[in-house]
């Protein structure tokens, strides 16, 4: 168990210390939607999807948060947030292509940080990378366990949503 706190405490830091700017620029692209007559979309792949769970029904919803339904469902004042395990992830991918040629103003969080060799950050207009690549912890046979994807996902969430509703208190 302290091992695992250890390393989850280092796992948060590291988004906080790496990504502050990242989660600040997502926080202003999605209340572009809030302070306007749009929306903002959410849409996550696989456990990924406990985050938009948390924005729509969680105790603190996020404000003007609905699904995803499609890429074709937003128009130009709606935003769109993708949560992705990996920026590889060919159907989020396919979303953020689809919303790239669209024109429609998206961020998206991944494993990875943002580099030329990442198409999703390269897509997004806001990126943030939750740095959770390999397991956290090592086991009997030498790999690595706990891989705290939506852990990580769901703490980018609350940091950027103190923002978002700080920047929405504003107006």
């Amino acid at each position: 168990m302290k091992m695992l706190t250890t390393q989850l405490t280092g796992l948060l830091q590291r988004i906080a210390g790496s990504q502050e700017e990242a989660v600040e620029d997502t926080a202003r692209l999605l209340a572009q939607a809030a302070a306007g007559e749009g929306r903002v979309l959410l849409s996550g792949t696989g456990e990924m999807h406990g985050v938009v769970l948390n924005a729509i029904a969680g105790a603190e919803p996020f404000l003007k948060a609905a699904v995803l339904e499609s890429p074709e469902t937003p128009d130009q004042a709606d935003r769109v947030w993708l949560f992705a395990r990996s920026a590889a992830d060919e159907k989020i991918l396919q979303i953020a292509r689809s919303l790239a040629e669209r024109g429609i103003a998206f961020a998206a969080v991944g494993d990875v940080k943002k580099s030329e060799d990442n198409e999703l950050s390269s897509l997004a207009d806001a990126y943030i990378a939750t740095g959770v690549t390999r397991g956290l912890l090592p086991d009997d046979d030498g790999g690595r366990v706990v891989q705290p994807h939506l852990f990580a996902a769901l703490f980018i969430f609350s940091a950027v949503k103190l923002s978002y509703d700080e920047m929405l208190m504003d107006l």
